[in-house]
């Protein structure tokens, strides 16, 4: 017998108990799929949760090294008749691996102190680094140290992590969008979430999601400088930065927008992130200052998609040139939130694109938050298995909801030498509407 941990022994025993053990998550859960051990499946991970909260197990290594081995892509969700809570366990049970220091390396924890604990705690940092990394790809020092194969004087790890790094865009998201926007018509108030990662290497997203906003009657608040969301944090057991990040969020769009009864909605077009921000109202709930605020913030989140599906999408007035599209679906995006349907109804509105189912469309690309970085090898064979999937549809486009996915098949379709485009639907919605106002001001440009 061993002391319970803090964080799922104090978990509501329902949750634990909801499990039934029918293996219906099995075939949906692609750690499973490629190892067969059950340990490796969503069921064999609440067994030995359930035994370290009633105290039966020990926390050791091996059993941090299990969770951490999980994607976290939440299919079993989906898959479950049982409606079992698998991400409030796996974040607690994570929480629990950190607080003992089971899997604690000198490397490791300056690695998690760096990044988690530092840089994506403090958005001016992060923002520096992104800067410095734009310096070093737009003066051509990345192509010549890759031309000179410099790449390998790097220990493997960082080597081999390499081919993942994202191209940073010249300008930000406060550079690009206006603290306040206002449409023509106004029938909507809502709040823009522009996220970190997405700020510094697809900040354009954030554009085309305010301009889609716009000319969908809304005005747009976008709170300056945002904070991390705290996904990041949660999700590698770090439960009380994740607090603290939420905290400032909610505090910035307060301070933008007056306060969050004067909106109609709170938006985020990055799937792994909405899932996350939607869970403020839990990740708080026992916050004497922030309990109702993080109750309302949660009522009024929706992502993109699910938000002009709620209003009424708009069908931009324009012609196209025909192009194949096909859609891969975040993890985050499709299970988390169950937002499904929608985004496909965006790419169904753009005048021009034949919409491709893309096979196995929800299944995990190995992106998974920082999942490509800790277990290569398995996010490897996840991205073999997208990319042979993308190339079976034919598309010459790749829509994906998450920054996080967007950037891994970037990578993959780099390394294989295949020209396809991977962009955000809100994206080709937003283009789509600027050839129509061009159109309209010039009945010539179109033809």
């Amino acid at each position: 017998m061993s002391a319970k941990p803090p964080q799922l022994a104090h978990l509501d025993y329902s949750v634990l108990q909801q499990c039934m053990h029918c293996g219906m998550c099995l075939p949906t859960c692609p750690t499973y799929d490629a190892t067969k051990l059950e340990r490796n499946s969503p069921r064999g991970r609440i067994s030995l949760m359930r035994a370290l909260a009633d105290g039966d197990l020990k926390l050791t290594e091996e059993f941090g090294k299990e969770m951490y081995f999980c994607l976290g892509c939440l299919a079993c969700m989906t898959a479950c008749p049982a409606g079992v809570n698998y991400a409030e366990m796996f974040e607690a049970a994570r929480s629990d691996i950190e607080t003992a220091g089971v899997l604690e390396t000198p490397k490791r924890d300056f690695v998690r102190w760096i990044t988690v604990k530092f840089i994506f705690t403090h958005p001016r940092l992060l923002r520096l680094l992104g800067r410095g990394l734009y310096v070093y790809q737009v003066t051509g020092l990345q192509r010549l140290v890759r031309r000179l194969r410099l790449t390998a004087l790097l220990p493997r790890s960082l080597r081999e992590l390499e081919p993942l790094t994202p191209t940073v865009r010249r300008h930000f998201s406060d550079a690009l969008i206006q603290e306040v926007e206002t449409p023509p018509q106004r029938q909507h108030r809502v709040g823009l979430l522009t996220g970190c990662v997405q700020d510094l290497i697809y900040s354009e997203v954030n554009r085309d999601t305010a301009d889609v906003l716009l000319a969908h009657h809304c005005t747009v608040f976008t709170p300056r400088l945002q904070s991390c969301c705290g996904s990041l944090h949660a999700h590698n057991g770090e439960l009380e930065l994740a607090r603290e990040m939420a905290r400032r969020n909610i505090v910035a769009m307060e301070k933008s927008a007056g306060s969050l009864d004067q909106l109609d909605a709170i938006i985020t077009n990055a799937g792994g992130c909405g899932s996350h921000l939607k869970g403020y109202a839990h990740l708080l709930h026992d916050d004497p200052a922030f309990a109702a605020r993080a109750k309302a913030w949660s009522d009024k989140l929706k992502d993109i998609h699910e938000w002009l599906a709620q209003i009424g999408l708009q069908r931009p007035a324009c012609s196209a040139q025909p192009e194949r599209v096909t859609y891969h679906e975040s993890c985050h995006l499709c299970h988390g939130q169950k937002v499904v349907r929608p985004p496909r109804d965006v790419l169904r509105a753009v005048p021009g694109l034949e919409l491709v189912e893309l096979p196995e469309s929800n299944w995990c690309c190995g992106s998974a938050g920082i999942y490509n970085i800790t277990q290569p090898e398995m996010a490897g064979k996840l991205l073999d298995r997208k990319l042979a999937n993308l190339q079976r549809t034919g598309a010459a486009v790749v829509a994906s909801g998450n920054p996080g996915c967007s950037v891994q098949l970037e990578a993959g379709l780099r390394q294989a030498g295949r020209p396809v485009r991977v962009v955000h639907p809100v994206s080709l919605l937003a283009e789509a509407f600027r050839r129509a106002k061009t159109s309209t001001q010039d009945p010539g440009a179109a033809a």
